[in-house]
């Protein structure tokens, strides 16, 4: 009876020890994606979870082809709309056509420091995972 239910005990641990492993499987694909152009997407949610704005994160996708930033695009977070409305619209499409070596040379938007230092931080997160994993 005992063998039984050791047997049953490390098959159950097994069972559940798997299905943790398949759940967490998954983390960290869905930071960087290939579409079918060549473009990379670098989402920044996981990948920087810990770069904070004035109230919270910044996530970003960050589109990258070949060495260079196509676009920057603000996902949902926290930030005050209007003074994110001036980073999303005075600092986001400065990034556009930038190689990735030159992406700390965006300058931030001012009466948005932290959402700009934040912004910045996420995709300089961004290109260096793109770059370590392309």
């Amino acid at each position: 009876m005992k063998t039984k239910m050791m047997i049953a005990a490390v098959a159950a641990v097994t069972l559940v020890s798997g299905a943790a492993l398949a759940a967490g499987k998954g983390k960290g694909d869905n930071v960087m994606t290939k579409q079918k152009d060549g473009t990379y997407v670098v989402n920044t949610t996981t990948l920087a979870s810990n770069v904070r704005g004035y109230v919270g994160s910044t996530p970003l996708e960050v589109y990258i082809k070949k060495n260079k930033v196509v676009k920057v695009v603000a996902l949902p977070n926290k930030e005050t709309p209007k003074i994110f409305a001036k980073v999303k619209s005075g600092m986001l499409p400065k990034y556009a056509g930038k190689k990735t070596s030159a992406v700390s040379s965006v300058d931030g938007v001012t009466g948005a420091t932290y959402s700009s230092k934040a912004v910045k931080a996420n995709v300089e997160a961004a290109v260096k995972y793109y770059k370590t994993h392309k």
